[in-house]
């Protein structure tokens, strides 16, 4: 959520190297109705927004249903008071600009581990464990080589561990608002990640159930 085009572009380009699917908005009003719309892991929230003041986004994003979102502001406004206003608003942390990419990502995995956060250190599934801090995945020690969004599914697998990962929601982090989302596209990533993971020498499979979604399942 940033209106600076080069700024947002950079932010967004870095974050998707890192393995995350990332979505802007160019204004407060759209911000606001995307945080509300869609299941997001994290908010980065520029206080700078045409239409719309980053605190008003923030305090109706906090009301909602969808309160408990992690919030990071990046903002230019370097007062204390300022800054304070910006964690009483519920902002879980902040960072001024100019910044450094390496702290902001610092600052994300910081909020993304704290408790009560969709997001834990580390998942696992039987011999399977996936790093969310490092988006590496693993089969016992030994790392798989994934693509992000290859990365972004098995995050999800292991996660779930027996339970159904649901088809819809997978295309909802893989593919952002404006990418056309071809019937086949997940399934391609679905048929790559299995064929890793058999690779690697994993006993477990991924099981598609029929117009449903995935799930692991051993032997």
């Amino acid at each position: 959520m940033e209106d600076n085009a080069a700024l947002r572009d950079l932010v967004m380009g870095h974050l998707r190297a890192r393995g995350f699917t990332v979505d802007a908005a160019i204004s407060g009003l759209n911000a606001l109705q995307a945080a509300l719309s869609a299941s997001f892991d994290a908010v980065i929230l520029d206080l700078g927004l045409p239409d719309m003041d980053g605190l008003e986004v923030l305090r109706g994003l906090r009301s909602s249903a969808r309160g408990d979102i992690p919030v990071l502001i990046l903002t230019a406004r370097d007062a204390v008071d300022q800054r304070v206003a910006g964690l009483d608003a519920g902002a879980d942390d902040y960072i001024l600009k100019p910044f450094q990419l390496a702290e902001l990502d610092a600052r994300l995995r910081a909020v993304l581990r704290r408790p009560g956060k969709r997001l834990q250190p580390v998942y696992r599934y039987e011999a399977l464990s996936f790093d969310t801090a490092s988006r590496t995945a693993r089969h016992h020690q030994a790392m798989i080589e994934l693509t992000p969004r290859e990365a972004a599914v098995f995050e999800e697998l292991v996660r779930t561990g027996d339970g159904i990962v649901v088809r819809d929601a997978l295309c909802e982090r893989l593919f952002g608002f404006g990418e056309d989302v071809s019937t086949n596209a997940l399934e391609a990533i679905v048929s790559r990640l299995r064929r890793k993971l058999s690779a690697a020498g994993s006993a477990i499979r991924i099981e598609s159930m029929r117009g449903i979604g995935y799930r692991l399942k051993s032997g």
